[in-house]
Order: C-alpha cells, then structure tokens, then sequence
C-alpha cells in the first residue's frame, strides 16, 4: 500500500482523506494542519489517522506520497525540498482534479450498473452508428445513429442474428480472429454504403463474450476524412508559421502550463521545450510576475510590459493575449521580444537617420566647378583643411560659393555622417542670436520653452557647424564664440553649467577682417583663432576661363529646377559674358542664365549672344533705370507703396554700385547688415 500524508486541514484536504480512506490501495498514516480543530483534522481522529500541527514531523514516516492542499507555494517549495527522493508531492490543484475524476468515474460506473436506460442515452448521443452482437452472434444492441444509417428501426433487429441482417457481416470473423478491423466498407441489403470497423468484445478472463461494430454513412466519412485532412493541413500550416517566425511565441493553457513554444523563445529565453512545455507559466520568470498568469486571471490582454527571462535573465518587451474559443477562455499565448535586439535596432535607425542628415551637407568638391589657377589653390586647401579637425575661415566676395566650399569639407572629413547646421549670423537679429546659437534653459526669460531649448552649437555636436556672415556678429557673441572654440564648451542663455561639445566650426565673410579689428568692431584674438586656416576663394572676375565650364554646370542645374532640355551656350554667347566684372560673382552668372532659359523659345536648345542681356561699361543696360532719379507720386497708389517702391530702388542702386556687397552696402545706407536683410525680404528684392 502507498503510504500517504494530507498537509492541509481544509475543504480540500477534508475531500483527499475521504476519498482515500475508501481506497485499499492508500494508507493514510498522518494528517498534518496548524489548526488542530480544521474540518480535515477532526475527520482524520474520528477515522483514528495520526494527526500533527507540521508536516515536517510526518516526514518520519517512509512517505510515498504527499497530498499538498494547502493552495500555498511556498508551503509546496518547503515541502518538496525537505521531502524524500522517493516521495510524490502532489499539489492540491491536482488531488482536487484526481477526487473529481474519481467521483465523476464511480458516478458514471453507477450509471452503467443501475439503469441499461441510462447507457442507452449514452450509446445514443454519439453520432456513430454502434451494433453489438453476443459470443453466438445475436444483435443485443442498436443505437439510433445506427438506425438513420442503416434505415433499419431498432425492434427489427434486437434479437434477430446478425448474417440475418447483414449477410456479409465480418463480425463473426473478428470473433473468431479476436483481430481489430478498421474502415472496412459494407453494403447493406438495401443498398446502403457504410463505412464500418469491428471490434471484438474480451471480459476480465480474456473470454471473447461478443464483438461490436462502429459504422457511418460513407458519404459522410468521406466528408468527415476530408475535414481532418484540412484542419491537418491548416494545423500544419500554423504549426511552420509558428516555428518560422523571428518573434518568440509561448502558449499556455487554462491552468497556465506550457504548451507550446517555438525555436525563437529558446534563443532568447535559453530554455528548451521539455524545461518549458507541461511546466507552470513563471518557469521562464527571472525579474517580474507572469503575464501569462495575469492574463488568465482578467482575461485581458496586455503589451509593452519589460521583464527578465530565462537563465541568461534576458532583458525582453511581452506582449500576451487571451486564447478564447465560443466564450470560453482555453489559454493565453505571448509574444517576446528581445531588448537587445530592439536596441540595435534603434541603433541602426540612429545611424541611418546620421546619413540622411548628411543630405543637409548636399554639396562635394565634385560641385566646385573650375579648372583656373585661382580656384586650383582653394580647393586643395579645402580638401587639405577636410582631413584635420581646424577651424576653417572662408573669405571671398558674395557669390563666390563659400557655402559651397563648406559643404564640400563638411561631407570630405570625418564627421559626414554627422549633423551639418547652418547659421547665417547676419540674418538672425540680435536678441535671437545668443539663445540661438548656445540655447536656453527653462525659465531664461519670459517666453521661454519648458524644458529650455537646444542651441545650434549642441544640435551640431560630433559634426560642423558653418557660420555664414561671421563679419556681423555683435560684440557679446564673439565672446562667446571664442570661449568655444578655446575651451570646447557652451552655457546655455539662463544656465550655469558649461555643456561640453565636439563641433568643427567653418566661418565664412565677405568683409576684411583686418580692417573691422582696426576699426574695434572684430575681436583680435577671435580673429587668430578663426584664421587658423583661412581659404581665398577669387571672385569670378579673376578666374573667367571657368566662364564655360561654370556656365555648362549651371545650365544642367537649371535645365532640372525648370524641367528644360537647353544642351549648351555659343562660343560668342561666352566671350560676351567675358566682358562683364560679374560684382554679383557665381550667383549672378546663375541668375543671368535662368533669365535666358526662362524668356527662350521651346524650340531653341543653345544659349546665344541675344540671349544675354546687353552690357555697357560692365554695367547691365537695365541699371540705368536704377540710376535715375526714382519715380514720384503715381495717382491710385497709397503713400506707403510709393515709399517702398522708393526704398527699393534705392537699396538696388547702392547694391549695384557696391558690387553686391551687402555689408558696404549697409554702411553706405547708414543701416546695420540685419537691417539691410530685412529690408530686401520684405521688399522682395
């Protein structure tokens, strides 16, 4: 006999005890609760069973089994460490499984022995047909399904023998054979098809007392064999779906036990199927409570949740959802994802989104078009200055194509795939300019972001920063520029705490520096740090052998911004060109041939000399309008229009007379370059 011990005094206690001590096969020697007056207790002293208050003291006995009824986990871990090698704890879930099937088992057999009705109504609510003939072959049962199969009623056949009403019955073979059929097909009397399999009937001494047979229609094992091969198939199919799949996917059922797991959990968790499958949900938990468990619980799902698994205790996102079939909840499946490899991913998305931010730098020294002495020196300092991390300062008039020559050293050094900012310093009023270049903290001044806000020099770390204009900036700033290119280092407007940044500062003017440090308007020593590597670039005045080449480069740019098709320029249409000092430089030469292509016939393909506006002395004839005293009062017109009409034809003068130069511009008109700036957006010029 097994010998067993009840820890637990309880319902469920109280029902194991009662359960065994009707069994010859358990010996219950103890009965162990900390309550000495529980329900399971009481019970056991009246069936005169041992009884303690710890069941660790009933651990002398040589223990087969022990019934844990207690419904405490930690009760179950004590007592499984502390039990013999030989014993089997049992949990309460179980016993109460294990006492249901039993009473469920005695209440049926009761069934079957008390009332042959009661069989009938079982035998009947199959939807198998179901025949059964005695050792001498006479039918003694006959369900319903085996009267709508065969047409046949019930009382035509009980009694009768069974070659009386099928001839070719093979249950007399399987008698004597004492060997199973299956799916063997008959055909009744009338006609009737019928899908069959014999069964020969054995009592407890071996004796055949009868055979029985199962049969249906076989029109519908057909269909039946059909939809198993389809719901085999689709099995199949979700089965290699599951198997394939990157993401790991657990399944668990009702009572939260594995059942199923596919090759992604293993590589994540490190846990194989046999640690896993028929095991509690927590089995794979290493930081955090099982959302399998808590999905049962609710019955709803959740995501996003961040947890520890495994032995490797592998950081993961779970994702878990109920398994509910015709409302009935059958279990819940998870799906985890590995944080690393997220994290890689994000690491990816990172770096592509650093390339793409280089699209901000568009321009390389393949852009730089010219072939002439002048521009032969730059674009090798320019390339030399890419391979160092100095600070480059880039002097030339207006239009030369300094931003050019920027982008160009920005995507030829170490930090292309980093972040290119642009600032131009002479376009950003003055109040702005500090906030903007360095950022603020929250509460600065009035109107400031929460959280404060990021300045150009923090937006640009680990990559360049091109300040266009550098001539204009105020006397506070220069200051602070210089501390950052000495120290390595910004304060944000409103801060205290110097924020360390790794920026490769690109400047760019139009001005002479030298003279601005004479006149006090440029720091000296700002001006020796920015002048580490200065580049020349010669306007295009001193460089017009590049004319044509400059000229080509253009056409193709503007043939795209324009959807044109013009293939080149004449000969004669470039010695005109050669004629003019071009104050405007690159940018004017650009703005002279999209004029040509706008105002050219669909038909015409080559830029010719009438394409090219007339030159007098090397000033366009349409500057003599400019030249002009400015028009007076025009009837219809408000007083406001007519003044800015006035203003800009002002502005255009001294712009031309000036070469394009803003700043002596600005100085001729008794106005700052910020001012200038804004006068020319909003006047459109």
């Amino acid at each position: 006999m097994q010998k067993v011990m009840i820890v637990g005094g309880g319902v469920g206690g109280t029902t194991v005890l009662k359960l065994l001590s009707e069994s010859e096969v358990f010996s219950i020697v103890c009965m162990a609760d900390t309550n000495e007056s529980a329900e399971g207790m009481l019970a056991a002293k009246e069936r005169r069973i041992p009884t303690v208050t710890n069941w660790s003291m009933g651990l002398k006995w040589d223990l087969d089994i022990i019934f844990d009824t207690t419904g405490d986990p930690s009760v179950y871990k004590k007592i499984k460490r502390d039990m013999g090698e030989q014993t089997i704890l049992i949990p309460g879930s179980v016993a109460l499984i294990m006492t249901k099937l039993f009473e469920e088992k005695n209440r049926l057999i009761s069934k079957l022995e008390n009332t042959s009705a009661k069989m009938d109504l079982i035998l009947n609510t199959t939807s198998e047909g179901m025949v059964v003939i005695d050792h001498e072959g006479f039918i003694i049962m006959f369900n319903d399904s085996a009267e709508r199969a065969s047409d046949t009623k019930r009382e035509d056949v009980i009694g009768r023998h069974i070659k009386d009403f099928i001839p070719s019955t093979g249950l007399l073979r399987v008698m004597q054979t004492n060997q199973k059929e299956v799916n063997q097909e008959i055909t009744l009397g009338n006609g009737m098809e019928l899908i069959t399999t014999r069964i020969p009937l054995v009592n407890a001494d071996k004796e055949i007392i009868g055979a029985f047979a199962v049969f249906r229609n076989k029109m519908e094992a057909v269909q039946l064999a059909e939809q198993i091969t389809d719901l085999k198939e689709i099995q199949t199919m979700l089965q290699a779906i599951i198997q394939s799949s990157d993401e790991a996917i657990s399944v668990v059922d009702d009572q939260g036990r594995g059942l199923l797991i596919n090759p992604a959990y293993t590589r994540i968790t490190g846990l194989t199927k046999t640690q896993v499958i028929g095991k509690p949900a927590s089995i794979d938990i290493y930081e955090g409570e099982s959302m399998h468990m808590k999905v049962l619980q609710t019955k709803k799902p959740v995501r996003g949740v961040n947890m520890r698994v495994g032995p490797k205790h592998k950081e993961v996102i779970v994702n878990v959802a109920p398994i509910i079939v015709d409302g009935c909840l059958k279990g819940s499946v998870g799906v985890i994802h590995d944080v690393s490899e997220i994290q890689a991913l994000t690491h990816e998305l990172n770096r592509a989104r650093q390339i793409i931010r280089t699209l901000q730098a568009k321009y390389s020294f393949d852009d730089i078009i010219g072939a002439s002495e002048e521009m032969k020196l730059p674009i090798e300092q320019a390339k030399l200055s890419a391979r160092t991390p100095a600070t480059v300062l880039l002097r030339g008039e207006s239009g030369t194509g300094k931003e050019l020559f920027a982008h160009a050293i920005h995507n030829a050094s170490d930090r292309k795939f980093n972040k290119f900012v642009r600032v131009n310093c002479a376009a950003i009023s003055e109040s702005l300019l500090e906030s903007e270049l360095f950022g603020y903290d929250e509460g600065a001044f009035t109107g400031a972001s929460r959280g404060g806000k990021v300045g150009f020099f923090e937006e640009a770390n680990q990559g360049s920063i091109f300040l266009d204009e550098i001539g204009e900036l105020p006397a506070n700033i220069q200051a602070k520029l210089l501390r950052v290119l000495q120290e390595k280092e910004i304060v944000r407007v409103g801060g205290t705490k110097p924020i360390p940044i790794n920026v490769r500062v690109i400047a760019a003017t139009n001005i002479n520096l030298e003279q601005a440090i004479a006149n006090g308007s440029f720091r000296e020593d700002l001006y020796f740090r920015l002048n580490r590597m200065p580049i020349f670039i010669a306007p295009l005045r001193k460089r017009k052998e590049d004319l044509r080449e400059l000229a080509e480069h253009l056409i193709n740019k503007i043939n795209q911004e324009y959807g044109r098709s013009i293939e080149g320029i004449t000969a004669a249409a470039i010695h005109k060109m050669q004629i003019y000092n071009w104050p405007g430089n690159v940018r004017e030469l650009e703005n002279i041939l999209g004029r040509a292509i706008i105002f050219m016939k669909l038909n015409e393909t080559i830029i010719d000399i009438h394409h090219i506006p007339d030159f007098i002395e090397g000033i366009p004839l349409n500057q003599e309008k400019l030249l002009m005293k400015p028009s007076g009062y025009v009837s219809g017109k408000p007083l406001s229009e007519i003044i800015d009409q006035y203003e800009a034809e002002i502005i255009e003068q001294a712009f031309h007379t000036h070469k394009g130069n803003k700043t002596l511009t600005a100085k001729a008109l008794g106005i700052s370059v910020r001012n200038l700036y804004y006068k020319m957006e909003k006047l459109k010029l």
